[in-house]
């Protein structure tokens, strides 16, 4: 996650202008403004293999941290569509702190019974100013959702004011010295036939119809013309310091925790609902995968490898090889029909 102290404004530089947030039925959506196009880095040093350990159905995959904190970490599982013996679908995770000193991604994945229903729950968290409320999210986010006794009658109500509920009390608990941590939040729900994908903050869903991607979030940004004029409205603005950022420090427009940012950066989803029907695999990451590879260059790499987990961990590796500068976290959810 970008933070104040990663980049500094150039002197002489003019920023650009803002930009109208991108549409989702759009499938070109390249590597993001501000960053270069993706090269190809020296051949990086091999990622070590981890202990490899499938997960059960219907329960939690957690993945065990490394001895070795530089080792990429990965694991999955399967599952059944609820409501369906046939249709299922197989899910897979990598996580890799890369280039940064330390880590600040976290995910979850988890097979859960709610009101006798198969739910699966998919997240992905970037941290930034710390991994505290990233792990927060990890242990706390699906847990308040899933209780709502709206969930499973009203589950884009039960979403927003679970994400609410989870940041209120992240923030009445966090240490009055630790104010300026916060994290993104990227979820999907899978709920009967229908995905439900909800978005704070710059990390990413994207689905593959067809073959085609098809972005599911829009990132928070700061220059979004939409987003700025909310940060405005609410009193707060937007500088260029190497980036466009909120009150000068952060690159998100929407993050959980960053107190000092409130009310300005906000943990209110953008919600999109999609039928399971005819999606043949998403993919949830965090952006120093989204950094270096588009929606079309993840779909196309994850379209070649069957595996749920190996398909992880290659888009793990091409962005570290194309030079990805941050963690990098992602998780697969491939649908099949049998």
């Amino acid at each position: 996650m970008d933070v104040k102290d990663s980049t500094t404004a150039s002197a002489t530089a003019a920023p650009p202008q803002y930009r109208r947030p991108p549409r989702l039925t759009d499938d070109s959506d390249d590597v993001k403004p501000g960053n270069p196009p993706p090269i190809t880095a020296q051949k990086p040093e091999p990622l070590s293999e981890p202990k490899h350990e499938k997960e059960q159905q219907h329960q939690s995959a957690i993945a065990v941290p490394s001895k070795d904190p530089d080792a990429l970490d990965s694991g999955g599982g399967i599952s059944f569509v609820s409501g369906s013996k046939t249709a299922r679908f197989k899910y897979g995770y990598a996580s890799f702190k890369g280039k940064r000193a330390s880590m600040e991604d976290y995910f979850e994945t988890t097979i859960s019974e709610v009101d006798g229903q198969t739910v699966a729950f998919f997240g992905v968290f970037d941290g930034h100013g710390g991994s505290r409320t990233a792990e927060y999210l990890k242990n706390n986010l699906f847990k308040n959702l899933s209780g709502h006794p709206g969930f499973m009658k009203d589950t884009k109500t039960a979403i927003v004011e679970a994400f609410r509920r989870t940041d209120a009390d992240y923030l009445s608990g966090e240490n009055p010295q630790q104010r300026d941590a916060g994290s993104t939040a990227s979820t999907a729900v899978m709920v009967g036939d229908r995905i439900l994908v909800a978005n704070v903050g710059d990390s990413r869903v994207v689905a593959s119809r067809a073959g085609s991607a098809i972005p599911l979030s829009n990132d928070h940004k700061p220059d979004r013309s939409d987003e700025r004029e909310r940060i405005e409205q609410a009193g707060g603005f937007i500088i260029w310091a190497g980036t466009w950022r909120v009150g000068g420090v952060l690159a998100v427009s929407r993050a959980f925790g960053d107190k000092l940012l409130k009310p300005y950066v906000v943990a209110e989803p953008e919600i999109q609902e999609e039928l399971i029907d005819g999606v043949e695999f998403i993919i949830i990451a965090s952006d120093g995968l989204w950094n270096v590879l588009s929606n079309k260059d993840a779909v196309g790499i994850v379209q070649e490898i069957s595996d749920a987990e190996a398909a992880c961990r290659k888009l793990v590796q091409e962005s570290y090889a194309r030079g990805s500068s941050d963690n990098i976290t992602c998780i697969v959810v491939r649908f099949e029909d049998h």
